[in-house]
């Protein structure tokens, strides 16, 4: 079985988390992206710390499709510097972890 990925990244608004998600999926890039509106986050950036509300995005991929996937987000991210985390998931339920590979298989037609 293909190694499943959980992808994290952020963005300001749910207009810019919904445009994102439904590319990923429609690309066959994700199976699935949750997105968690309500989130805080603090930071560094260009030497000010900054506090800002944004939307969190769990999406559920391959290893396989993760260079695809990357660069979608890039293409599509809102953020000069979008936060991109890959994380192996490591177990899960079996039945679970296939339809995420199924989902984004590359020879299905988008």
């Amino acid at each position: 079985m293909e190694q499943a990925l959980l992808v994290l990244t952020n963005v300001a608004d749910m207009e810019s988390a919904r445009i994102l998600a439904h590319a990923l999926v429609e690309r066959r890039l994700a199976a699935c992206v949750n997105m968690l509106p309500g989130v805080q986050s603090v930071y560094r950036w260009r030497d000010a710390i900054e506090e800002e509300a944004e939307v969190t995005l769990l999406i559920k991929t391959t290893a396989g499709r993760y260079g695809d996937l990357e660069q979608a987000v890039r293409d599509l991210h809102p953020y000069e510097l979008p936060e991109i985390i890959a994380l192996p998931i490591g177990v899960g339920l079996p039945g679970y972890l296939d339809w995420i590979a199924q989902e984004t298989r590359k020879d299905i037609n988008v």
